[in-house]
């Protein structure tokens, strides 16, 4: 008797998970739970899951990494895919080594993405070369523990209120590779959000400053 699986698609979209409601539980024998952003953490405490999917067409890219930060910290078990993943935006910080399985872009096929899980149902992994080199080399920095010279700059303009935006002409490169230098520091000192890197460096800054 073959065991149904329980995965779970974060989506704002109600109409993807009609679709893709339609289609997965008979192909891929799983039974599919939906949630909100606002309610996945709740919902994950509640029934087990292997396999959490977030839509980041109706999800803030921020708001993506602080869900992908409570399935690392509290469901470490579970394996995370994203669909949607935008192309132009560097958003590589949300791919983490231990929890991420699968990415898709935005101009993927149902038929494509399906290919994918099915690659993932067998154990392998359905993420781009591109993005899979890239996550390799942030493991890689992750290991040392220690802020680059960049993301210090970056924290410590956050002392200061400044803005994305803010940081992002002070520094003269654009404001997705600010949110990249963000992301990366929040891994590496654990935390989650802005205030937390803010309290953070307030603690800790004299150790880090430039």
């Amino acid at each position: 008797m073959f065991k149904v699986a329980n995965w779970m698609i974060v989506s704002r979209s109600q109409l993807l998970i009609d679709l893709l409601d339609c289609r997965w539980p008979q192909e891929f024998l799983v039974k599919l739970a939906k949630a909100q952003p606002g309610n996945m953490a709740k919902l994950l405490d509640q029934q087990t899951n292997s396999l959490v999917l977030f839509d980041l067409s109706t999800i803030d890219l921020q708001q993506a990494y602080q869900l992908q930060r409570v399935i690392e910290r509290e469901h470490s078990e579970i394996r995370t895919v994203f669909l949607n993943f935008p192309k132009q935006v560097d958003a590589k910080f949300l791919i983490h080594p231990s929890t991420s399985v699968g990415v898709f872009y935005t101009d993927t096929t149902l038929a494509d993405i399906s290919h994918g899980l099915n690659e993932i149902l067998k154990g392998r992994s359905a993420i781009p070369q591109d993005l899979h080199q890239s996550m390799l080399n942030i493991d890689n920095e992750d290991d040392t523990d220690q802020l680059t010279i960049r993301e210090r700059e970056v924290l410590q303009a956050l002392l200061s209120g400044s803005t994305n935006l803010d940081i992002a002409n002070m520094l003269f490169v654009s404001e997705s590779t600010i949110k990249t230098h963000l992301y990366r520091a929040f891994r590496k000192i654990g935390v989650s959000s802005r205030g937390q890197a803010i309290a953070w460096a307030q603690t800790h800054m004299h150790e880090v400053r430039v």
